[in-house]
């Protein structure tokens, strides 16, 4: 196994928890996504209180999350080519000032549908640019041999502020219509603060003269830069083309699961402990993430993770027992962080400075493509076959997938230990 990006003998290197920048940035991000996500569940509720109309509140879900598909290649383009840092301090900003907006506008009660849309959009804009920028960074802000740690803690970070800030949405709403918002402000205005005290740069030299395509002129190219050199790269090529399949069957499943229980006559608050126990799954799997990807090799944590996926599928598929259902969706869930951080830490250690944003955007567009298309297949199966033989289908896609990855020529090839990639070339 390579050993590379391993520290240098005699070197002292400092933990991520006294690294200032690290957690300045770490921490930074964990209050702006939670309240990044708790004015993401207030948005449909605002807009009912408005309107009356469900079909308006479900359009300003979807206006909120459309950016996550329609900029991650442009956006990825462009935080490779400005300087991260200054991106990430402008989102901030105007993500501040414009949902600062709708709280002025609750204030003095002239709020208008237009309004909350038009915010809605921008902010998931200006988030997708935010989101892009702090993953490329992490290569500068932490030692190379720490980078896997980081995403393990960003991991972490990330499904605690989800776990959390969906309830305190709700809460807050009940409070007030006004309080989700006030809070997404605060947070915006704490991530800007932590920002402008971290001292190293984000990037090794924004737009490198070395790329052809990061030239004046060139945004074209840059666009789907990522897009080709992840698809020139074998290993990567296939395990996003897995994580996009997986992440299909988890949309669905997720709505195959809410069908059924409450069709079972299961209460919401029973609904609302599955998602809390899967979302407290997620984060141990978080925690334990960097230890496996420091100890088993790519192929093993690949094919393993798809094959847990898909033997719990199929538990699903056969138990209509709530309790075992809601065992094998968290075991789903614990999985999910290990592979997220494996993958993510070998790509990152691959991929070149200059295009960590365009890589990383093609990840996620696969990724997010494949959520967007799952909530569609999934209220057509349901609609179609009903909840048990969607979730059948669902297995046997599972399976498929997991006889892919163990088939793969790519994925067995993987002997290296993801925290320590091959050398680049």
């Amino acid at each position: 196994m390579s050993r590379v990006d391993a520290p240098v003998v005699g070197e002292r290197i400092p933990p991520l928890h006294r690294n200032r920048d690290f957690l300045l940035l770490w921490s930074g991000s964990a209050v702006s996504m939670l309240g990044s996500t708790a004015s993401l569940v207030a948005y449909p509720l605002l807009v009912l209180a408005l309107t009356g109309s469900p079909g308006a509140a479900g359009l300003a879900g979807f206006v909120a999350l459309l950016p996550t598909l329609l900029f991650q290649l442009p956006a990825g383009a462009l935080v490779d080519r400005w300087d991260r840092k200054r991106v990430m301090i402008w989102c901030d900003v105007l993500r501040a000032l414009g949902v600062g907006s709708i709280v002025a506008a609750i204030a003095v009660d002239e709020l208008h549908l237009w309004h909350v849309l038009a915010v809605g959009f921008v902010e998931g804009t200006l988030s997708v640019g935010y989101e892009l920028a702090a993953g490329a960074a992490i290569p500068n802000v932490v030692h190379p041999s720490q980078v896997t740690t980081a995403l393990s803690r960003n991991e972490a970070r990330e499904r605690a502020a989800v776990m959390a800030g969906t309830p305190l949405g709700g809460a807050l709403f009940g409070l007030g219509r006004i309080w989700p918002f006030v809070l997404d402000t605060v947070s915006y205005l704490v991530s800007l603060l932590t920002l402008l005290f971290i001292r190293r740069d984000f990037q090794a030299t924004p737009g490198d003269a070395t790329d052809p395509d990061a030239r004046p002129g060139k945004l074209a190219a840059e666009l789907t830069h990522g897009l080709r050199w992840l698809w020139g790269q074998p290993f990567l090529r296939t395990a996003t083309l897995l994580v996009a399949g997986s992440n299909l069957l988890f949309r669905v499943l997720f709505l195959i699961i809410i069908v059924a229980f409450e069709a079972a006559g299961a209460a919401p608050a029973a609904i609302g402990l599955l998602l809390g126990v899967a979302g407290t799954s997620g984060v141990l799997g978080s925690l334990v993430a960097t230890w496996c990807a420091g100890r088993f090799p790519m192929r093993a944590i690949v094919i393993a993770a798809n094959w847990v996926w898909a033997l719990m599928t199929c538990v699903i598929a056969l138990t209509d027992d709530r309790y075992l259902i809601g065992a094998a969706y968290a075991l789903m869930w614990f999985v999910g962080p290990i592979w997220n951080v494996a993958v993510a830490g070998y790509q990152m250690a691959l991929t070149p400075d200059h295009i960590q944003g365009r890589v990383l955007s093609a990840v996620s567009l696969l990724a997010n493509g494949a959520v967007a298309l799952g909530s569609l297949a999934g209220g057509y199966l349901l609609e179609s076959l009903g909840p048990a033989h969607a979730a059948w289908s669902m297995a046997v896609w599972m399976v498929l997938l997991a006889a892919l990855a163990t088939l793969s020529r790519s994925i067995r090839r993987a002997s290296f230990l993801p925290i320590e990639p091959p050398r680049r070339s």
